[in-house]
């Protein structure tokens, strides 16, 4: 039988305890592992055919002062390796630092550690101590055998942004692959959004989100633009931080900065309209001389 066919099977098995539960001959799942699954059965078909070209659906809303960004996503590690890898706080700075605009991160070492301190600024070069404070306070929310659910929270960030949310959460699907939920949420007051639209504006007028809001008569696809595009953007880049962070994990701890660098740029060139910042020296470059000064932190 082949992988593929076993992969539909399983899927399938997935939509029917989701959609039918008794009618399959059990009795429902219960709880957010299963609530999980559950969602993962309803975006299949979605998670299979994207533009992404991978298993990843993306969705972003803008509420009254709130911003959101969701990723549902498949990634090829087991569900103990992204449980063990993300359990600290410390490794969370291991993923956020891989951004283009994140100069600094400290978390202490060891699963006691309950904040991250982080410094957010431009995208180019900055010296940390110029860039935006933010902390974010940390809890492991939820965990168990299937399941773990970990949250990231801050009050306050930069130019009057407030109240921001960072939610993982996971469950396994096989022996080897582990589906994610991801959402990054933040709020702004009017202050905020005034100077935020001025640099979409400005600096930030070219740049799209990945939603496709419409098409031309040639099927050209028109993107979402403004605060939306640039949630979705950023939600984005960690969820492909995340994703270069864990299959880091897998090669000598020496070697582990270096292949994450490489690995995250090259994941968000595969969407250069979207992501695209600058050129992979000057991200090597940049990024390792931050990635050198938060460890010194330690």
């Amino acid at each position: 039988m082949s992988t593929d066919l076993i992969r539909r099977l399983a899927r399938l098995a997935l939509a029917c305890v989701a959609a039918a539960g008794l009618a399959c001959g059990q009795a429902p799942e219960s709880g957010p592992a299963a609530t999980l699954r559950a969602k993962y059965a309803e975006l299949h078909d979605k998670l299979e055919r994207n533009a992404f070209g991978r298993e990843i659906h993306l969705a972003s809303r803008e509420e009254p002062g709130q911003l959101t960004g969701e990723v549902y996503g498949v990634l090829d590690f087991p569900f103990a390796q992204v449980e063990s890898g993300l359990r600290e706080a410390r490794s969370w700075c291991d993923v956020l630092i891989l951004p283009f605009n994140t100069k600094h991160c400290y978390a202490a070492p060891g699963e006691a550690a309950n904040t991250l301190a982080m410094r957010i600024g431009r995208k180019a070069e900055q010296p940390a101590e110029l860039a935006y404070p933010l902390q974010f306070a940390y809890r492991i929310a939820a965990r168990a055998p299937d399941y773990f659910r970990i949250v990231l929270s801050a009050d306050q960030g930069p130019i009057g942004t407030r109240d921001y949310r960072i939610v993982l959460e996971a469950t396994p699907l096989d022996e080897k692959r582990t589906f994610i939920h991801f959402g990054y949420a933040y709020g702004f007051g009017a202050m905020s959004r005034l100077a935020l639209q001025v640099y979409l504006g400005t600096v930030g007028a070219s740049k799209v989100g990945f939603t496709v809001i419409e098409r031309d008569a040639q099927n050209r696809p028109t993107y979402v633009g403004g605060l939306l595009g640039a949630t979705e953007r950023n939600t984005m880049r960690y969820f492909l931080a995340i994703d270069a962070y864990l299959a880091s994990l897998s090669v000598p701890a020496a070697a582990r900065v270096d292949q994450r660098l490489n690995a995250w740029f090259a994941a968000t060139e595969r969407y250069p309209k979207q992501l695209h910042e600058m050129d992979r020296g000057e991200y090597l470059a940049m990024k390792q001389k931050e990635t050198r000064r938060s460890s010194a932190a330690l």
